[in-house]
């Protein structure tokens, strides 16, 4: 076993051994789940065997909540790109472990903490405490200026600024397959647009009921054309079916499969709004986290 896989193996042993006592929150689970042709992916987390051969003694950090920081980078005549961190349970104390990173990106009239009032933190905590998930990073950016002359830049903001300073700053994996984007209504929008332009940074983009298209339609498509079949991100797209961003959605749907884009599409009950984010929250970190199963790891 190389140091690679028994660091992977005591951490997990140790969440297992720390918390096994603990009981496992009910998720909420949506009353109404269509998902409509073409079929699509449906990825399935298989936790890596765990050998039963090691007593520890369990961090008390294991059974507690990640932490929420505020960062900022300034740019522009005194502004700043404001973001929140959340780091893992036992972040600070196992320091010689780093971890993948998820961005999340909130929508139109919203600020950075919008997915945390959604729930995300207190969703990934227990996706960790009850070992359905490694422990992750996440990063919420501020996109406030979105109707002032700053917000055009936020795409580069987050591309050449937030990104880099995540990875000099926080114990990341640095690569595009331990690090993800998503983001609801215009943050999905923007996810479209920078996970399509960027490939080589993100492993999986989630979109979740994105305001697409308009009238860039055909850019879209051209720079889903130009990225090349194995350097697709894994792509989830839901939707409600009062979502007033429906046809626009269904549209760009329509064009994935046109262009042989493997994607995972689920076609829900709701609208757009936060009570129906809020309801499928739990769903959307366990599909982030399932391409993680073998991490954090030591560098």
């Amino acid at each position: 076993m190389n140091t690679r896989q028994a660091t992977i193996w005591i951490t997990t042993l140790t969440l297992l051994i720390g918390l096994s006592a603990c009981s496992t929150p009910n998720e909420r689970i949506p009353a109404q789940t269509v998902t409509p042709p073409p079929p699509t992916a449906t990825v399935t987390f298989t936790p890596s065997p765990i050998p039963l051969t090691a007593t520890l003694t369990p961090l008390a950090c294991l059974t507690q909540p990640g932490k929420i920081k505020q960062e900022a980078i300034p740019f522009g005549n005194n502004l700043k790109q404001e973001f929140l961190v959340y780091t893992p349970p036992c972040y600070n104390e196992m320091t010689e472990l780093h971890y993948p990173v998820l961005y999340l990106l909130h929508g139109q009239t919203y600020t950075q903490d919008q997915w945390v009032r959604l729930g995300a933190p207190q969703i990934a905590d227990r996706l960790i405490h009850s070992r359905k998930a490694v422990p992750f990073i996440i990063v919420f950016p501020d996109d406030h200026y979105w109707n002032a002359s700053p917000g055009a830049g936020f795409g580069d903001r987050l591309i050449l600024e937030i990104i880099p300073f995540m990875d000099k700053t926080y114990r990341t994996i640095p690569d595009r397959d331990h690090r993800s984007l998503g983001g609801l209504s215009r943050g999905g929008g923007w996810t479209v647009k920078l996970g399509f332009e960027h490939p080589e940074l993100f492993g999986a983009l989630g979109l979740h009921s994105p305001a697409v298209f308009k009238n860039n339609a055909p850019y879209v498509e051209k720079i889903i054309k130009e990225i090349p079949e194995e350097s697709r991100p894994l792509l989830w797209l839901d939707v409600g079916d009062a979502d007033r961003e429906l046809p626009s959605i269904l549209l760009f749907e329509e064009m994935l499969t046109r262009n042989n884009y493997f994607h995972e599409y689920h076609f829900y009950t709701g609208f757009h709004a936060e009570d129906y984010w809020s309801m499928h929250v739990g769903e959307y970190l366990r599909w982030y986290a399932q391409a993680w199963r073998e991490e954090p790891a030591e560098q």
